[in-house]
């Protein structure tokens, strides 16, 4: 009998072999880990929200010396270098980019006019929504298992009502790690599934050593979600670090929001007066206070601390909470050969349970029910 193929729409869009997206986490998603996931046959983002045009031109450039496959870039759409960063891609003809908070209806459509997919992220039905109306080819809807910021609906209640309400291809995040879970998104609706911790916790990762094993030996209930660094929920690991910044006066937030808005200006080729014109700007457009838009460059600066120097105590940790489900660290080729191998051995398994009557009390097995010819 031969295998489920699974192909599906978000496939096609994207043009790669297997339906699974690795997420562009902030300093994790370099250009090792997606070369390694496109080779593997899923599709990978490089995290360009944590680079300057510079770096992100030569991380894609590093991509496509380790594989001819199709991959993506995510930026902010209000840091100052958006502009230059999507004249990037368009010379560079990357398939597809990722975002999230205050995309640009401008940007988004100099991208599509260039043939580029455009595939944000979103926490609640009504951004699935709007994102669509500004032109989004496809959304990954993440539920609140989601690392990071993330939304406080769960992904098997979010993920139908937002199938029900858009006509482009969905796709699945919160809460998977492997084939069996491929195939649940699938039977609520979703294209596919879109990992990032699971992603993280491969052997082409370039987090550290120490603070891959901080993740390893996590327990699902000690991933909590705070809204500490910015106003904002986010899912992070609680360690000694978050521990502490909850005790941290609203005034000493303050002070290490401008603080980290200055470094992360430097990262990114801006200035203290333009990362105050664009969160002014940010504020506009999505209901943020000042407070919480100036304190959205914590995030990236304190995950640094941990995702790059390897202190894993001495910085924050987003992550999904299936980490308190993962064990091991393949390589990037053998986590995919296993989702694979599991998500169609699910599917035969399923169809060989599914009967229908054909007379005289006898049954018919239905494989057809999934797909396999």
């Amino acid at each position: 009998m031969t295998p489920a193929p699974l192909k599906t729409r978000l496939t096609e869009l994207l043009g790669c072999e297997y339906p699974v997206i690795q997420t562009a986490m902030g300093w994790v998603a370099d250009a090792n880990l997606v070369a390694a996931t496109c080779n593997a046959g899923g599709f990978g983002f490089l995290a360009g929200a944590v680079m300057t045009p510079a770096e992100v031109e030569a991380g894609i450039l590093q991509i496509k010396a380790k594989t001819g496959k199709p991959f993506g870039v995510n930026f902010h759409m209000y840091t100052p270098g958006a502009g230059e960063i999507i004249d990037i891609c368009i010379k560079h003809r990357v398939k597809a980019v990722s975002y999230s908070r205050s995309p640009a209806k401008e940007m988004i459509k100099k991208l599509k006019d260039a043939g580029i997919v455009c595939i944000p992220t979103v926490g609640a039905l009504k951004h699935a929504q709007k994102a669509v109306e500004m032109g989004a080819d496809a959304v990954v809807v993440q539920g609140g298992e989601g690392g990071g910021h993330t939304g406080s609906v769960s992904t098997n209640i979010l993920l139908p009502q937002v199938v029900a309400a858009l006509k482009v291809p969905v796709v699945a995040a919160g809460g998977f790690k492997d084939g069996k879970g491929l195939v649940a998104a699938l039977a609520l609706g979703a294209e596919g599934i879109a990992m990032g911790t699971r992603f993280l916790l491969t052997q082409e990762s370039p987090v550290p050593a120490a603070t891959k094993q901080q993740y390893l030996k996590t327990g699902v209930e000690q991933i909590i979600v705070s809204t500490k660094l910015d106003g904002m929920p986010q899912r992070m690991i609680n360690n000694v670090y978050l521990q502490t910044l909850e005790q941290t006066s609203s005034l000493g937030m303050l002070f290490f929001a401008i603080k980290n808005g200055l470094a992360f200006t430097r990262i990114t080729g801006g200035s203290l007066i333009s990362m105050l014109v664009n969160g002014w700007k940010m504020k506009q457009s999505n209901g943020m206070t000042l407070a919480q838009t100036l304190m959205a460059a914590n995030a990236p600066m304190m995950i640094q601390e941990a995702m790059v120097k390897g202190h894993p105590d001495q910085g924050i940790l987003p992550s999904g909470q299936i980490a308190g489900a993962i064990t091991d660290l393949p390589t990037g080729a053998e986590l995919m050969d296993a989702i694979v191998s599991e998500a169609r051995a699910t599917l035969m398994q399923l169809a060989d349970r599914f009967v229908a009557p054909v007379g005289n009390g006898m049954t018919q097995k239905k494989n057809s029910l999934v797909g396999i010819p």
